[in-house]
């Protein structure tokens, strides 16, 4: 059960982390995920690459599901990645409706880091005492 539940959190993060890529195929998938007007050449290839970049950490977090030796890392980057946000948001009052769902998507993922986390502890935990 605990490999299941350190899977599933790790993919639900994966999930959440995958859902920005859309944002490279311009700027209007850029502007219905975020709600703002991607207007211009310097912001739109700053947000791509940032979809680009949630893409390649989505991805990670996929692959880290199943693969042992990268469960460790995945959560770090994941609680990295969701911690970040989350305290910058909190931080920067007057977001929009559209970055209020990005908030509650990655409230969803931490709760989901956290039960990987924990379920990823009793394996260690567990590993370690039948040595």
């Amino acid at each position: 059960m605990a490999t299941f539940l350190l899977r599933a959190g790790l993919l639900v993060a994966a999930v959440i982390h995958l859902l920005p890529l859309v944002g490279v195929l311009g700027a209007e998938r850029l502007r219905s995920l975020y709600g703002i007007p991607v207007e211009g050449a310097d912001l739109a290839i700053l947000l791509r690459h940032r979809a680009v970049l949630f893409g390649l950490l989505g991805a990670f977090l996929a692959l880290s599901a199943f693969r042992p030796g990268l469960h460790g890392l995945g959560l770090a980057a994941g609680f990295t990645s969701v911690i970040a946000f989350l305290v910058l948001a909190w931080v920067t009052p007057g977001y929009n409706a559209a970055l209020a769902r990005v908030v509650v998507a990655d409230w969803i993922a931490l709760g989901a880091l956290c039960v990987a986390a924990a379920a990823w502890w009793h394996l260690r935990r567990a590993a370690a005492a039948g040595a």
